[in-house]
């Protein structure tokens, strides 16, 4: 025989619970009773009908779409576990809404809750979309007339743009699943932006659009998403994960490409703008320089004046280079004359003669120079001859 100690049975209880899956994800319809409220902000209470009970704990910052008082009749959403330090079966509530939603709004309202903790839908995590787009991923049906609507909208307004359809069953069993798969593939292409599109539909053909899987899968998108899912009037799980929500499918391919006709306005006014500008600002230097040289010219000399003294001085200058050359000419003049007469030459001939010792060629101008039997040097007027002194 096996006897086990109480925190044995209880921790193997606990575990049998929670490896429940019927009982990991269970909604409960019940009366509230016994509610308390702990320091902590955790909320206690009992959900109870005609026939049993079962006690619950909320904890603090979980989802309440109710006022929490005794008599309400909700429906709580939870896993249930238990509570081993008093070996008390409890359910652990993530959502509390009124009794009389449908199953499909109880399960939205419950992962809207749990998605919106998470912060998938934080404004501040949304991403701008691109201004001009070259690629762009389209998830929807290949078939439908969505795929063919955004195709033409997006050739009118901006057919430079490469459309990368990533096909996926919009709506039955496999239209989450398919819708994931397809975000999962769009990951590995470069693509700029992503259109996740389907056509008007119930809430029920809507369906795969609030499922967790398509969620995360937009979540993880490496491009922006823009959604346009069903109507206006639908608001999808999708629609507030997506970077950007759009009414209808048109309305995402509008919102995913520019016009490239208001581009062509802007353009033109752009250059328009450009053009004036630089009229503008010619005009400016224009006037700039003009004013630069017209207080140039300002005090500039007067230059008429100036020449005229110029020309003056030009005139004079010569005037007195001609009478300095004139003086200079005639000063020449007199002393060439002056050399002439000074010119032994001159006075040979005039018949005189110059004697010189042919010894030393001095030149004899006096008789006490000479002595008999000296040789001499005698020049004339044409050449000289040699003579001694006899006496």
């Amino acid at each position: 025989m096996i006897i086990y100690n109480v925190s044995q049975v209880t921790r193997y209880l606990k575990n049998t619970l929670e490896g429940d899956t019927a009982l990991a994800d269970i909604w409960i319809r019940g009366d509230i009773s016994n509610l308390s409220r702990s320091q902590a902000g955790h909320f206690y209470f009992t959900l109870k009908d005609a026939y049993g009970q079962l006690h619950c704990v909320l904890f603090r910052q979980k989802g309440v779409g109710i006022p929490l008082e005794n008599g309400v009749a909700t429906i709580a959403h939870g896993y249930i576990s238990l509570y081993e330090a008093r070996g008390e079966l409890q359910l652990y509530v993530d959502l509390l809404q009124p009794e009389g939603m449908g199953i499909f709004q109880l399960e939205w309202e419950r992962l809207k809750a749990q998605l919106e903790e998470e912060g998938l839908f934080e404004p501040s995590r949304k991403r701008p979309l691109p201004t001009f787009p070259q690629r762009i991923g389209v998830v929807t049906s290949p078939t439908g007339a969505v795929l063919h609507d955004i195709i033409n909208i997006v050739q009118r307004r901006y057919p430079l743009v490469e459309l990368i359809i990533a096909p996926t069953p919009v709506q039955g069993d496999s239209a989450a699943d398919g819708i994931a798969e397809a975000f999962r593939n769009l990951n590995e292409e470069n693509i700029d932006l992503v259109i996740l599109a389907r056509g008007g539909g119930s809430w029920e053909e809507l369906w795969a659009f609030n499922q967790e899987k398509v969620a995360r899968a937009i979540y993880a998108s490496h491009a922006p998403v823009v959604s346009g899912v069903g109507h206006e009037t639908d608001l999808t799980i999708a629609d507030l994960v997506a970077d950007v929500r759009a009414p209808t499918p048109s309305a995402a391919a509008e919102l995913a490409v520019p016009d490239r006709l208001q581009l062509e306005k802007h353009l033109h006014l752009c250059l328009e703008a450009l053009a004036s500008a630089a009229e503008a600002q010619l005009s400016f230097k224009k006037n700039q320089c003009q004013g630069v040289i017209d207080q140039l010219r300002s005090l500039a000399p007067p230059t008429p004046l100036y020449r005229q003294r110029l020309t003056q001085l030009k005139e004079k200058t010569i005037l007195c280079l001609k009478e300095l050359f004139r003086d200079k000419r005639q000063r020449l003049h007199n002393l060439s004359l002056t050399m002439n007469t000074l010119n032994p030459q001159a006075t040979l001939n005039r018949g005189y003669a110059i004697v010189q010792r042919s010894s030393t060629q001095e030149v004899v101008s006096r008789a006490a120079q000479v002595h008999p039997g000296d040789s001499i040097d005698v020049w004339v007027r044409d050449g000289s001859f040699l003579g001694q002194v006899t006496t």
